[in-house]
């Protein structure tokens, strides 16, 4: 196998993983997750029930694929960023690329961010979901570890990684409570209020 079919074979295994996370989410957030068995998924994402079990040992951990899948992206995007750039302004780049809608984006529900709640709530999902914050810092911890030139044993990728990683969280549960906000904007004020070093409130 070459070097080109090898990545393309990751490609295309890592747009399934994605495919099957937002079917999951999708059908999840319309019915609730024990509602929504493995061959609904496997026929909403248009694949065989076996493809949904070769990639997840539970629906839980297809929940938070997508969350998996965006930790990937956001240190590829940092490592592609030009070298002029400044780190935080490669930072809020990487991460804020991952959440902007397509144009063609519709509309969220009223009921969504309760509906989101209730599904990241379920303890099956809350576990895996630790898992997944903790794969994505080490994915971001390495990426920055890399721009910076240090090893990803050093204090520095590790602290910028763990305050990123804060700050994603509290933009997302923000955004939950209140999914009519721009989940862009909020991204880009609470990076705003750590690049300015927390300074006390007005």
């Amino acid at each position: 196998m070459t070097a080109d079919e090898g990545g393309l074979r990751e490609r295309k295994k890592r747009e399934t993983r994605l495919a099957l996370s937002q079917a999951t989410i999708r059908l999840a957030l319309e019915r609730g997750l024990d509602a929504v068995s493995v061959e609904d998924i496997a026929a909403e994402a248009n694949v065989s029930d076996r493809t949904f079990r070769n990639y997840f040992a539970s629906k839980a951990e297809a929940v938070v694929a997508a969350h998996v899948e965006r930790g990937q992206r956001i240190g590829e995007v940092l490592r592609e960023r030009p070298a002029s750039e400044s780190l935080w302004d490669a930072l809020v780049h990487a991460v804020v690329s991952q959440f902007e809608p397509p144009p063609d984006a519709a509309a969220q529900p009223p009921d969504y961010g309760t509906a989101l709640q209730k599904l990241l709530a379920e303890p099956a999902v809350q576990h895996e979901v630790f898992r997944a914050h903790a794969t994505a810092q080490d994915e971001l911890t390495a990426a920055i570890a890399d721009r910076a030139g240090t090893g990803t044993d050093d204090l520095y990728p590790q602290i910028v990684a763990a305050v990123v990683s804060a700050g994603l969280g509290t933009a997302m549960a923000n955004w939950t409570r209140d999914p009519g906000r721009s989940l862009v904007v909020l991204l880009h004020e609470v990076f705003d209020v750590i690049r300015a070093g927390l300074p006390e409130p007005r």
